[in-house]
């Protein structure tokens, strides 16, 4: 076993709600009376913790009101949160590479209130050893929530693989020493997830977990 801690990001990775994250950024800025950031400037803030999140897709907003533009925020995905899933596959590859061994972890841009959320939704919650969420750690790409997660679980950089559909989750592995897997089926465009040179970069949930029984 190459990898004995392999980390997930959730959202665009996991679970396809990317589109729900992009609407509801830009219903935020809506409510707020600002011009809302175009798809591709939210799309690009999937992955950091909401606060820095909304500071980077509207950054001209007063600092005193980026605390009432994450309430609307969290007012509009709450309301389409219970549309989201899973992308097709993702159940059966974590219980595989749980059934195989693997210790399995999250690294989020979510909160905590929201990760429990969502493993309690998806039926995920028991399969995953450690998780750690922007809230409780500096947000991506700091190396934070990865090093917490293997010190947790007792395990070396060069045993821990990291996945993600985002830069954000590229450059914080390697600002982790950890080895990454890039998804393109997410939030990041392929060109720019390559120009981190992660291991490989797979286009499907189907194409990751062939990578991960070869490689894994």
């Amino acid at each position: 076993m190459r990898f004995e801690l392999i980390v997930f990001d959730w959202d665009g990775t996991l679970m396809d709600s990317a589109a729900a994250i992009v609407a509801s950024i830009r219903a935020a800025a809506v409510d707020l009376g600002v011009p809302p950031p175009d798809s591709d400037r939210a799309r690009h803030v999937i992955g950091l913790g909401l606060r820095d999140a909304l500071r980077h897709a509207v950054p001209d907003l007063p600092e005193d009101r980026y605390g009432t533009m994450a309430d609307r925020y969290r007012h509009h995905y709450l309301s389409r949160d219970h549309e989201l899933a899973l992308f097709s596959g993702v159940t059966e590859l974590v219980g595989e590479l749980a059934a195989a061994g693997h210790r399995l972890g999250v690294a989020t841009g979510k909160s905590r209130l929201g990760l429990e959320r969502a493993l309690r939704h998806s039926g995920l919650g028991r399969m995953f050893d450690a998780t750690r969420c922007a809230d409780e750690c500096h947000s991506k790409p700091h190396p934070q929530m990865l090093e917490e997660l293997m010190d947790e679980v007792g395990v070396r950089p060069e045993t821990t693989l990291m996945i993600g559909d985002t830069s954000h989750d590229i450059e914080m592995a390697r600002n982790a020493g950890v080895p990454a897997l890039a998804v393109a089926y997410g939030a990041h465009p392929r060109p720019a997830l390559e120009a981190l040179a992660p291991l490989a970069c797979a286009a499907t949930v189907e194409e990751m977990a062939r990578w991960l029984r070869a490689n894994g």
